[in-house]
């Protein structure tokens, strides 16, 4: 019975992380369209432009986190497989 509890549970831990993954990667990327839009590029270091260059930055690194995390799932399921 626990065994079987245990199965569904981790399925579903992954299953759900998948989503959120694809959840925060949609978040991320519109808001990195949001701010590249309000970016004025006579004068990008000044005032709400440089706001939306850090914002970029920002959503960038989120997007490079999250294909990270993405492989890393991908590997250890594979190396969980093979064991």
């Amino acid at each position: 019975m626990f065994k079987i509890w245990g199965y569904l549970c981790s399925l579903l831990e992954n299953n759900l992380m998948k989503i959120l993954i694809y959840i925060f990667l949609a978040l991320a990327t519109g808001l990195l369209i949001f701010n590249v839009f309000h970016i004025d590029f006579d004068t990008p270091l000044e005032g709400d432009s440089f706001a939306a260059i850090v914002g970029v930055g920002a959503s960038l690194c989120a997007v490079i986190l999250l294909v990270i995390l993405q492989i890393a799932l991908k590997i250890q399921k594979k190396i969980k497989n093979q064991s």
